[in-house]
């Protein structure tokens, strides 16, 4: 169960930071780092960066994040299938 709300979790960190980013970028501002953005995604927040980065389109046009994190999201989804089939 807990596992679920940190999936969750990640989730929406990723999101939101995906949308503060592209804020800061419109106002020129300070921003997040892409090592960060990319952290989070890694540590189980690709979908919710995923989704993000479509909603603000913010990335859409970096190939490492535009066919990156599609890559990053299925290999997520067989962990997750592999943890919960287990």
């Amino acid at each position: 169960m807990e596992l679920l709300y940190y999936i969750g979790f990640a989730n929406l960190l990723g999101f939101v930071l995906m949308g503060l980013d592209k804020k800061r970028a419109r106002n020129n501002q300070w921003r997040i780092p892409e090592r960060t953005l990319w952290g989070v995604s890694i540590l189980g927040g690709a979908i919710g960066s995923y989704i993000g980065m479509n909603t603000f389109r913010h990335k859409t046009k970096h190939n490492s994040f535009r066919i990156g994190m599609p890559l990053l999201i299925l290999v997520h989804v067989v962990l997750y299938g592999y943890f919960f089939m287990s």
